[in-house]
């Protein structure tokens, strides 16, 4: 694989597993200088051995000041970022009518409020970095889901957090664009990761394990390879929106 991001510093939330361990892999694969971003320092102490050069920074984004000192070691570490990869979530479903409002909070604190912790810390490092880095350009790529285009029965706070994900994306898009860091979204649907397994039993049988077992998802290996892609366009290019299906979901 072509080292395309040699120099270059990411760093990815949620990357103890799933998408963001994946997408870790293999933006170092590209050459990147990786930090990882998470609760659970051993999982992420697992992903960081296996790329061998990772730093591993256990950090409670949805606590502004943990986002902010995230930020702030691996710019110590490294000495700079040139890439920010929210990809951070909660998806906790079922009715609106009854529901655990504590669900929303959580889902709200993880999904909103993370993404913008870590974004407004990061923001001037990847501002500057777009100005003298070895690429002249900085990225952030915000994982959202087709739960940003599409709203169903049973969705409705999820839908709201990926739906505000893709409207922040856009706006801060053509705030910074002109500036060269660009401003991605990219929703996935489908995806063999532990995402649903936080949700309770009878949401889990009667909403998520039916899905799973009539689709063929994606893999998180799937997920990275579009961040990837995303990341490693030439600097006159933008990848503004990437949508990633399971061919047979609907």
């Amino acid at each position: 694989m072509a080292s395309t991001l040699t120099g270059t510093v990411a760093l990815v939330t949620g990357a103890s597993s799933g998408i963001g361990a994946a997408t870790a892999r293999r933006l170092a694969a590209h050459g990147a200088a990786v930090a990882l971003v998470a609760r659970r320092k051993d999982r992420l102490q697992d992903v960081a051995d296996e790329i061998g050069t990772a730093f591993v920074v256990e950090a409670d984004i949805t606590d502004r000041a943990q986002a902010e000192h995230a930020v702030r070691q691996t710019v110590e570490h490294f000495g700079r970022l040139d890439i920010l990869i929210n990809n951070a979530g909660l998806m906790l479903l079922g009715p609106v009518v009854g529901a655990d409002a504590e669900d929303w909070d959580r889902m709200i604190a993880v999904n909103v409020q993370g993404l913008l912790h870590t974004t407004h810390a990061a923001l001037p490092h990847l501002l500057n970095a777009a100005e003298d880095g070895p690429r002249r350009v900085a990225d952030v790529v915000n994982i959202s889901s087709i739960a940003g285009r599409v709203a169903w029965s049973g969705y409705g706070v999820y839908n709201l957090t990926k739906f505000g994900v893709n409207g922040f994306t856009e706006s801060l898009r053509q705030e910074i664009t002109q500036r060269h860091v660009r401003v991605g979204v990219l929703e996935p649907g489908g995806v063999d990761t532990e995402l649903g397994s936080h949700n309770r039993s009878e949401v889990r049988e009667a909403m998520i394990d039916p899905f799973y077992r009539q689709t063929e998802v994606l893999a998180p290996d799937d997920v990275a390879d579009g961040v990837a892609y995303m990341v490693t366009r030439p600097r006159h290019a933008a990848v503004g929106e990437l949508w990633i299906m399971p061919t047979d979901q609907v």
